[in-house]
This record gives structure tokens, sequence and C-alpha cells, in this order.
């Protein structure tokens, strides 16, 4: 009789590919757990915890992005420059306008781990605020979400 063996990817064993994802009009944190499970490899069958296998993720219209209920005035960013009074509170609707790429890497890298593995997956997120971006070479996948 025989018996299954668990199969465990090793780092060259991984083929990342380039997905496309258009975030206007899609809610922030939907549109952010579904990243995190395409970078860290969670929806491939050759998932293995201890290897990067998530795929590249392009993000494009980032400040077409929604938020539900009244974040759009009660959300906060907070920042601190480690200096004596240098904290700053960012409300969510100013900082969608200053730096949208911003909201959408924040949002994805707070559900990665907090490790090496975990910045070395939000390496592999490019967010663009409009339509274009410059990995068109790549041969992106496009993704509906």
């Amino acid at each position: 009789m025989k018996k299954n063996k668990t199969v465990f990817a090793r780092t060259g064993q991984v083929k990342r590919e380039w997905q496309e994802i258009d975030a206007s009009g899609k809610i922030l944190g939907r549109l952010a757990s579904k990243i995190a499970v395409i970078l860290s490899g969670k929806n491939k069958a050759i998932y293995t915890p201890h290897v990067d296998c998530g795929d590249f993720v392009v993000v494009i219209n980032a400040e077409k992005v929604r938020v539900t209920g009244r974040k759009e005035k009660q959300k906060i960013y907070f920042t601190h420059s480690d200096y004596p009074g240098g904290a700053k509170h960012i409300p969510f609707d100013k900082m969608i306008e200053k730096k949208p790429e911003e909201v959408i890497r924040l949002a994805v890298s707070g559900m990665l781990p907090k490790s090496r593995m975990g910045k070395q997956m939000i390496r592999k997120l490019k967010v663009y605020a409009g339509k274009t971006h410059p990995h068109l070479a790549q041969k992106t996948n496009k993704i509906e979400l």
C-alpha cells in the first residue's frame, strides 16, 4: 500500500506570476485581504508556510478605493518622527488625496506576517494611483475581485 507524501515547496521551485488588480470602486479592507492572500501564496496548491510562494501584485487606480460607513472622516493614520511633538494624525480623506498608494500598502502590510517573510512579501506589491504602470512587460493577469 502506497502512502501519500506531503510536498513542501522549495524557494527555487516557486513560479511567480504577475497579477493586476483594479481598485476602482473596491472596499479597502476586502481588497487588502485578497491581496494579502495572493502575496503570501495561500491561493496556490503548493503553499508552504516557511517559503514565500506568492505572486507579484500590481494595483492600479488606488485613488478610487472606497471605505464604508463614516470611516472617510473617522479613520486616522498615525505617524511619529521620534522627536518630541512629532506625532501626526492624518484622516483617511486627506491621506487618499496625498498618498493613495500608501493607504493600500498600509492596509495590506497590516495583514501580512510581521517578520522577514512579511517584508519580503510586501516588496512584491506595486501600487499606482492612476491607470498606467511600468510593469507592462511582465504580462500581468487581470484579476476581478
